[in-house]
């Protein structure tokens, strides 16, 4: 049997800060569902979830350490 462990990615917390901010200077409803880890057990496979970034229902997608923001269709 294929056992998926899963393992919660915390934002980076200056990034969470100035997604507030902007969104609290708008007054625009944010919210914000963390990514996860997933890596399937005796395998070297893994797989990262990106985090969601819910604004006026439109969902961004962001990964910690990168610049680009993808929106999801």
């Amino acid at each position: 049997m294929v056992n998926v462990i899963k393992q919660e990615v915390r934002m980076k917390e200056s990034l969470r800060k100035r997604l507030e901010f902007i969104c609290g200077f708008c007054k625009v409803k944010l919210i914000i569902i963390n990514g996860n880890l997933r890596t399937i057990d005796r395998t070297n496979l893994t797989y990262l979830e990106s985090h969601r970034i819910i604004i006026n229902d439109i969902t961004f997608l962001a990964f910690n350490y990168s610049n680009e923001i993808f929106l999801k269709t």
